[in-house]
Protein backbone atom coordinates (compact mmCIF):
# COMPACT_ATOMS: atom_id res chain seq x y z
CA UNK A 1 0.00 0.00 0.00
CA UNK A 2 1.12 3.39 -1.02
CA UNK A 3 0.90 6.41 1.57
CA UNK A 4 2.69 9.61 0.22
CA UNK A 5 5.28 11.11 2.85
CA UNK A 6 3.20 14.15 3.78
CA UNK A 7 -0.38 12.02 4.68
CA UNK A 8 2.23 9.86 6.61
CA UNK A 9 3.69 12.59 8.63
CA UNK A 10 0.07 14.42 8.86
CA UNK A 11 -1.27 11.72 10.39
CA UNK A 12 1.84 10.56 12.46
CA UNK A 13 1.82 14.25 13.70
CA UNK A 14 -1.56 14.06 14.75
CA UNK A 15 -0.95 10.51 16.71
CA UNK A 16 1.81 12.08 18.14
CA UNK A 17 -0.16 15.56 19.34
CA UNK A 18 -2.91 13.32 21.26
CA UNK A 19 -0.29 10.57 22.69
CA UNK A 20 1.37 13.48 24.49
CA UNK A 21 -1.46 15.58 25.62
CA UNK A 22 -0.37 13.37 29.17
CA UNK A 23 2.00 16.27 29.53
CA UNK A 24 -0.93 19.06 29.36
CA UNK A 25 -2.18 17.04 32.38
CA UNK A 26 1.34 16.92 34.41
CA UNK A 27 1.46 20.44 33.90
CA UNK A 28 -2.28 21.61 34.97
CA UNK A 29 -1.60 19.24 38.31
CA UNK A 30 1.22 21.18 38.81
CA UNK A 31 0.65 24.85 38.53
CA UNK A 32 -3.16 25.07 39.40
CA UNK A 33 -4.07 24.91 42.86
CA UNK A 34 -6.99 22.98 42.00
CA UNK A 35 -8.03 20.78 39.04
CA UNK A 36 -10.92 22.57 37.53
CA UNK A 37 -13.28 19.97 38.18
CA UNK A 38 -16.48 21.17 36.19
CA UNK A 39 -14.34 22.03 33.02
CA UNK A 40 -13.03 18.71 32.57
CA UNK A 41 -16.36 17.01 33.03
CA UNK A 42 -17.84 19.26 30.23
CA UNK A 43 -14.10 18.29 27.72
CA UNK A 44 -14.18 14.73 28.45
CA UNK A 45 -18.07 14.89 27.85
CA UNK A 46 -17.71 16.54 24.67
CA UNK A 47 -14.70 14.36 23.98
CA UNK A 48 -17.06 11.50 24.11
CA UNK A 49 -19.77 13.16 21.83
CA UNK A 50 -17.38 13.38 19.58
CA UNK A 51 -15.94 9.54 19.10
CA UNK A 52 -19.60 8.49 19.95
CA UNK A 53 -21.10 11.04 16.79
CA UNK A 54 -17.73 9.72 14.36
CA UNK A 55 -17.83 6.15 14.70
CA UNK A 56 -21.63 5.53 14.83
CA UNK A 57 -22.31 8.10 11.72
CA UNK A 58 -19.37 8.29 9.66
CA UNK A 59 -16.51 5.70 10.16
CA UNK A 60 -18.97 2.34 10.94
CA UNK A 61 -20.94 4.06 7.61
CA UNK A 62 -17.81 4.28 5.35
CA UNK A 63 -16.65 0.56 6.87
CA UNK A 64 -20.02 -1.03 5.79
CA UNK A 65 -19.89 0.32 2.46
CA UNK A 66 -16.45 -0.17 1.82
CA UNK A 67 -16.96 -3.62 3.12
CA UNK A 68 -20.49 -3.81 0.89
CA UNK A 69 -18.48 -3.16 -2.33
CA UNK A 70 -16.54 -6.00 -2.11
CA UNK A 71 -18.73 -8.07 -0.63
CA UNK A 72 -22.70 -7.17 -1.75
CA UNK A 73 -24.80 -5.67 1.28
CA UNK A 74 -25.57 -8.60 2.80
CA UNK A 75 -22.45 -10.30 3.54
CA UNK A 76 -20.28 -6.84 3.46
CA UNK A 77 -22.80 -5.46 6.88
CA UNK A 78 -22.73 -8.89 8.60
CA UNK A 79 -18.53 -8.72 8.33
CA UNK A 80 -18.54 -4.79 9.28
CA UNK A 81 -20.13 -5.71 12.29
CA UNK A 82 -18.56 -8.70 13.37
CA UNK A 83 -15.59 -6.34 12.55
CA UNK A 84 -17.11 -3.22 15.12
CA UNK A 85 -17.60 -5.72 17.80
CA UNK A 86 -14.52 -7.41 17.26
CA UNK A 87 -12.66 -3.90 18.10
CA UNK A 88 -14.97 -3.63 21.17
CA UNK A 89 -13.51 -7.10 22.40
CA UNK A 90 -9.93 -6.40 21.70
CA UNK A 91 -10.18 -3.08 23.77
CA UNK A 92 -12.50 -5.41 26.45
CA UNK A 93 -9.57 -7.56 26.65
CA UNK A 94 -6.80 -5.34 27.19
CA UNK A 95 -8.73 -3.31 29.65
CA UNK A 96 -9.19 -6.80 31.62
CA UNK A 97 -5.53 -8.06 31.64
CA UNK A 98 -4.50 -4.40 32.20
CA UNK A 99 -2.79 -3.87 35.99
CA UNK A 100 -5.99 -3.17 37.95
CA UNK A 101 -4.78 -1.89 41.21
CA UNK A 102 -5.09 1.92 40.66
CA UNK A 103 -7.91 2.87 37.74
CA UNK A 104 -5.68 4.94 35.43
CA UNK A 105 -8.69 7.42 34.57
CA UNK A 106 -9.36 8.14 38.46
CA UNK A 107 -8.97 11.70 38.76
CA UNK A 108 -6.29 12.99 41.42
CA UNK A 109 -6.53 16.46 42.59
CA UNK A 110 -3.12 17.76 43.92
CA UNK A 111 -4.54 18.51 47.11
CA UNK A 112 -6.26 15.13 47.24
CA UNK A 113 -2.52 13.66 47.75
CA UNK A 114 -1.19 16.24 50.15
CA UNK A 115 -2.37 14.13 53.45
CA UNK A 116 0.38 11.18 51.90
CA UNK A 117 3.81 11.38 52.91
CA UNK A 118 7.05 11.84 50.58
CA UNK A 119 8.63 8.71 49.29
CA UNK A 120 5.63 6.41 49.91
CA UNK A 121 6.01 3.40 47.82
CA UNK A 122 2.30 2.75 48.08
CA UNK A 123 1.38 6.02 45.96
CA UNK A 124 4.52 5.42 43.75
CA UNK A 125 3.41 1.79 42.98
CA UNK A 126 0.14 3.91 41.88
CA UNK A 127 1.44 6.42 39.75
CA UNK A 128 3.44 3.60 37.87
CA UNK A 129 0.94 1.41 37.61
CA UNK A 130 -1.39 4.28 36.00
CA UNK A 131 1.43 5.01 33.90
CA UNK A 132 1.85 1.44 32.44
CA UNK A 133 -1.77 1.10 32.32
CA UNK A 134 -2.36 4.21 30.05
CA UNK A 135 0.19 3.07 27.95
CA UNK A 136 -1.35 0.29 26.95
CA UNK A 137 -4.42 2.19 26.50
CA UNK A 138 -3.38 4.07 24.35
CA UNK A 139 -1.91 1.80 21.72
CA UNK A 140 -4.54 1.17 19.77
CA UNK A 141 -6.59 4.58 20.15
CA UNK A 142 -2.77 5.34 18.33
CA UNK A 143 -3.87 3.04 15.68
CA UNK A 144 -7.58 4.36 15.73
CA UNK A 145 -6.35 8.23 14.87
CA UNK A 146 -3.60 6.82 12.66
CA UNK A 147 -6.02 5.15 10.36
CA UNK A 148 -8.74 7.99 10.45
CA UNK A 149 -6.26 10.07 9.55
CA UNK A 150 -4.86 8.46 6.82
CA UNK A 151 -8.56 7.66 5.32
CA UNK A 152 -9.64 11.16 5.87
CA UNK A 153 -7.71 13.96 7.13
CA UNK A 154 -10.47 15.98 8.39
CA UNK A 155 -12.01 13.08 10.41
CA UNK A 156 -8.20 12.62 11.72
CA UNK A 157 -8.20 15.58 13.19
CA UNK A 158 -11.30 15.58 15.04
CA UNK A 159 -10.38 12.15 16.59
CA UNK A 160 -6.59 13.36 17.61
CA UNK A 161 -8.08 16.31 19.45
CA UNK A 162 -10.88 14.21 21.14
CA UNK A 163 -8.47 11.77 22.32
CA UNK A 164 -5.94 14.35 23.48
CA UNK A 165 -8.76 15.62 25.74
CA UNK A 166 -9.38 12.51 27.04
CA UNK A 167 -5.06 11.75 27.62
CA UNK A 168 -5.30 15.02 29.86
CA UNK A 169 -6.88 13.48 33.14
CA UNK A 170 -4.70 10.71 32.42
CA UNK A 171 -1.44 13.01 32.72
CA UNK A 172 -2.98 13.88 35.92
CA UNK A 173 -3.56 10.70 36.72
CA UNK A 174 -0.01 9.63 36.55
CA UNK A 175 2.08 12.43 37.46
CA UNK A 176 0.42 13.83 41.14
CA UNK A 177 1.02 9.96 42.83
CA UNK A 178 4.50 10.26 41.15
CA UNK A 179 4.93 14.06 42.62
CA UNK A 180 3.64 13.19 45.92
CA UNK A 181 5.72 9.72 46.35
CA UNK A 182 8.98 10.81 45.04
CA UNK A 183 8.65 14.77 45.55
CA UNK A 184 10.10 15.59 42.05
CA UNK A 185 7.75 17.24 39.15
CA UNK A 186 10.47 16.11 36.98
CA UNK A 187 10.13 12.79 37.50
CA UNK A 188 6.37 12.92 37.46
CA UNK A 189 6.52 14.99 34.41
CA UNK A 190 8.45 11.80 32.58
CA UNK A 191 6.54 9.33 33.78
CA UNK A 192 2.98 11.07 32.51
CA UNK A 193 4.82 12.22 29.22
CA UNK A 194 6.21 8.59 28.81
CA UNK A 195 2.75 6.83 29.14
CA UNK A 196 1.69 8.83 26.22
CA UNK A 197 3.97 7.38 23.51
CA UNK A 198 2.34 4.25 23.14
CA UNK A 199 0.53 5.84 20.85
CA UNK A 200 2.55 7.14 18.19
CA UNK A 201 3.68 3.52 18.60
CA UNK A 202 0.31 2.37 18.18
CA UNK A 203 0.13 4.06 14.87
CA UNK A 204 3.88 3.04 13.57
CA UNK A 205 2.68 -0.73 14.12
CA UNK A 206 -0.78 0.25 12.21
CA UNK A 207 1.05 1.75 9.64
CA UNK A 208 3.19 -1.36 9.54
CA UNK A 209 0.25 -3.68 9.43
CA UNK A 210 -1.18 -1.62 6.60
CA UNK A 211 1.74 -2.14 4.27
CA UNK A 212 2.10 -6.29 5.03
CA UNK A 213 -1.64 -7.48 5.21
CA UNK A 214 -3.42 -4.69 2.94
CA UNK A 215 -5.84 -5.91 0.56
CA UNK A 216 -8.97 -4.22 -0.96
CA UNK A 217 -10.61 -5.15 2.42
CA UNK A 218 -8.46 -3.88 5.20
CA UNK A 219 -9.59 -0.24 5.00
CA UNK A 220 -13.08 -1.61 5.87
CA UNK A 221 -11.99 -4.04 8.51
CA UNK A 222 -9.54 -1.93 9.92
CA UNK A 223 -12.28 1.12 10.08
CA UNK A 224 -15.12 -0.80 11.58
CA UNK A 225 -12.71 -2.38 14.75
CA UNK A 226 -11.45 1.60 14.74
CA UNK A 227 -15.62 2.38 15.27
CA UNK A 228 -16.01 -0.42 18.05
CA UNK A 229 -13.19 0.64 19.59
CA UNK A 230 -13.77 4.25 19.53
CA UNK A 231 -17.09 3.56 21.31
CA UNK A 232 -15.63 1.44 24.06
CA UNK A 233 -13.32 4.18 25.00
CA UNK A 234 -16.18 6.75 25.26
CA UNK A 235 -18.81 4.49 27.36
CA UNK A 236 -16.14 2.74 29.46
CA UNK A 237 -13.47 5.61 30.18
CA UNK A 238 -14.55 8.83 29.10
CA UNK A 239 -18.23 9.18 30.28
CA UNK A 240 -17.30 7.76 33.41
CA UNK A 241 -14.42 9.60 34.09
CA UNK A 242 -16.16 13.01 33.50
CA UNK A 243 -18.95 11.97 36.06
CA UNK A 244 -16.72 11.77 38.59
CA UNK A 245 -15.39 14.81 37.75
CA UNK A 246 -18.47 16.45 38.63
CA UNK A 247 -22.19 16.79 37.87
CA UNK A 248 -24.04 14.58 35.75
CA UNK A 249 -25.90 16.97 33.32
CA UNK A 250 -22.61 19.01 33.10
CA UNK A 251 -21.28 15.63 31.37
CA UNK A 252 -24.64 15.30 29.12
CA UNK A 253 -24.52 18.86 28.16
CA UNK A 254 -20.93 18.17 27.14
CA UNK A 255 -21.47 14.70 25.42
CA UNK A 256 -24.42 16.63 23.32
CA UNK A 257 -21.76 19.64 22.26
CA UNK A 258 -19.42 17.12 20.85
CA UNK A 259 -21.83 15.47 19.07
CA UNK A 260 -23.40 18.66 17.63
CA UNK A 261 -20.13 20.65 16.80
CA UNK A 262 -18.97 17.17 15.02
CA UNK A 263 -22.21 16.78 13.09
CA UNK A 264 -22.31 20.93 11.32
CA UNK A 265 -18.38 19.99 10.64
CA UNK A 266 -19.47 17.20 9.03
CA UNK A 267 -22.11 18.79 7.06
CA UNK A 268 -19.66 22.28 6.50
CA UNK A 269 -17.02 19.08 4.52
CA UNK A 270 -19.61 17.21 3.23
Amino acid sequence: MDISLNIFLFAFGLTLFAGLSTGIGSILAFYTKQTNKKFLTVALGFSAGVMLYVSMLEIFPEARASLEGIYGASLGYLITTIAFFAGIGLIALIDKFVPSEENPHEMHDINDMEKHQENDPALLRMGLFSALAIAIHNFPEGLATFISAIEDPALGVSIAIAIAIHNIPEGIAVSVPVFFATGSRKKAFKYSFLSGLSEPLGAIVGYLLLQIFFHEAMFGLTFAGVAGIMVYISLDELLPTAEKYGEHHLAIYGLVAGMAVMAVSLILMA
